[in-house]
């Protein structure tokens, strides 16, 4: 199956983007603390490409789902691990199954097609899968439906597969209990003394055994049908971003076509620990609103006490920071995606073409939500954007290996981030464009007054001023 790129453009569509951010935390590590990395001898802040690419799908989707945009209305994907549960919803809700018969199921479908499932034995895992699973949003229902259509046959297998798991599990605690006194009976016995344990280890092989004995296999239709139901089929952002699922041999993986970096600070990183304090609004209150002098006794004093100071304090870090990001999209790839997905070549151009179209703009416009309430930092807009075409992508990661000196020009510095940061990215893209041939249509977008002002000073930077997202690609 091949399908081409459109004479129109080139196989890949690079895209380049610096962004001011103020006082955020938009990732953390474990500890809470900002993420960093160390380039060009300085530590830098990071904003990983996984917060980026989720943000990004999120957007996509959402809009999708509200009818907005290049792809409203078109099929996209969930990634979750409770794919027994909106299956078992849908059971419930749509065919009127009970739902404990409709979990119990649904899990027991999804797992014998090869998914595995947390421990049976603790209800907060029990009915998830061990691993995300990146699949069409309708997958669930789909699967309940041939659940539903199947209803005397596949009832009669899972009450048989649910059976064989609880004898299983009931052989396989026996096992343990046997080895735990088989042991201990070893170490009570004098030496020598063998004659029990040949017995034990007799009756310890025949559980195992049984323990190990097959479970009833999935009917091959239901197995077929919830294979079709998880396949990426018309989710566009599957075919974008990709999957991988390993637990399942036979369902296809999807290498996707968008190729995403972390982004870096252009400069040094800049962090403060902020501190804060929480005020207890029970406290004020009793503090603004004091009892009457004919209330009090000689003992409210304390109580005065334990009013005093904040209800809570503690630190947040924030950081502060130009940083530069870069995502390539193949868009060959793409095309080969969709088609493998089942579109016919025409289908898949033109979905190819309003994927491209979400994709620019949820790069520009998409942000991770992490302290988003409290930092407003999903309100950022880009300094600037920068768009060309290639026969390969080219990240100008390199541009930023000197980290930029914020001091005045004048002391021997580049002046603030922002500004110096378009000035090294665009010079490097005239480099860069001035060997090799390959790259074209360049484009640049800023939302930034300031930017557009130096965009008019500067001379050959090898890309066209446009005034929006939609202008970026050819």
């Amino acid at each position: 199956m091949t399908s081409s790129v459109p004479s129109s453009g080139s196989q890949f569509l690079s895209l380049h983007l610096l962004e001011t951010l103020v006082a955020v935390l938009p990732v953390r590590d474990e500890n809470g603390a900002p993420k960093s990395i160390v380039y060009g001898g300085a530590e830098r802040h990071m904003i990983t490409s996984q917060a980026r690419r989720r943000a990004e799908r999120v957007h996509t989707r959402n809009r999708a789902n509200a009818g907005v945009g290049a792809l409203a209305g078109r099929g996209t994907g969930t990634r979750t691990r409770e794919w027994a549960l909106i299956t078992a919803r849908a059971l419930t809700a749509e065919h009127g199954w009970e739902p404990e018969e409709a979990v119990r199921t649904a899990r027991a479908v999804i797992e014998a097609t090869g998914l595995k499932f947390g421990d049976p034995g603790k209800k907060t895992v029990a009915n998830l899968t061990k691993v995300l699973l990146f699949a069409p949003s309708d997958a669930g229902a789909r699967i309940a439906a041939h659940i539903e259509e199947q209803a005397g046959a596949v009832r009669a297998w899972a009450e048989g597969y649910t059976a064989a798991q609880a004898a299983s599990a009931a052989a396989a605690s026996a096992k343990k209990k046997a080895a735990r006194k088989g042991a201990a009976a070893a170490q009570e016995e004098p030496p020598g003394a063998d004659g029990a344990e040949g017995g034990a280890e007799s009756g310890v092989a025949a559980e195992a055994s049984a323990a190990d004995a097959k479970l009833p296999a999935l009917p091959a239709a239901t197995r077929a049908a919830v294979l079709t139901a998880l396949a990426p089929r018309d989710a566009i952002d599957i075919a974008l971003y990709g999957r991988f699922l390993a637990e399942i041999a036979d369902s296809p993986n999807v290498d996707g076509a968008v190729q995403s970096s972390h982004a870096f600070t252009v400069h040094e990183a800049e962090q403060v620990d902020d501190f804060y304090a929480a005020a207890d609004d029970a406290k004020l209150d009793r503090k603004r609103n004091p009892k009457p002098a004919e209330k009090t006794n000689a003992l409210d004093f304390l109580d005065a006490a334990d009013d005093a100071g904040a209800g809570m304090t503690g630190y947040q870090s924030l950081i502060t920071g130009t940083f530069y990001r870069h995502a390539v999209l193949d868009r060959l790839k793409l095309r080969r995606n969709l088609r493998a997905a089942g579109m016919s070549e025409e289908e898949a151009e033109e979905a190819s073409v309003a994927a491209e179209s979400e994709f620019v703009t949820a790069f520009v416009d998409a942000f991770p939500e992490a302290k988003k309430n409290s930092t407003a930092s999903t309100g950022s807009l880009p300094a600037l954007v920068l768009a060309f075409e290639g026969e390969r992508p080219y990240n100008y990661a390199a541009a930023f290996q000197n980290p930029i000196d914020e001091n005045p020009v004048g002391g021997g510095g580049e002046g603030p981030a922002g500004p110096a940061a378009v000035k090294r990215l665009l010079k490097h893209h005239a480099f860069v464009s001035g060997r090799r041939p390959d790259i074209k249509s360049g484009r640049v977008l800023t939302y930034d007054p300031q930017i557009d002002e130096l965009l008019g000073t500067l001379k050959d930077t090898g890309a066209l001023a446009v005034t929006s997202a939609e202008e970026l690609t050819a």
